[in-house]
């Protein structure tokens, strides 16, 4: 699958979606808030690349989080 189409694959799983609703799809909510308890900053940012959250928008949420 090329770039392009594996772009368009995340769109329609995640489309529309908040973080917490992509990380819950996922199965990962738990996880997520217990990494964000822990303030292990890495294992945010895997958990959130794992919902196509990009760079940007995990320095946004780490910030948020005041853990950056």
């Amino acid at each position: 699958m090329n770039e392009l189409n594996s772009k368009i694959m995340t769109n329609r799983k995640y489309g529309g979606m908040t973080v917490n609703e992509r990380l819950y799809v996922a199965g990962l909510l738990d996880e997520y808030y217990k990494a964000i308890e822990k303030k292990d900053i890495l294992s945010v940012k895997k958990i959130l690349s794992k919902v196509d959250i990009d760079g940007e928008n995990v320095t946004a949420i780490l910030k948020n989080h005041k853990l950056i």
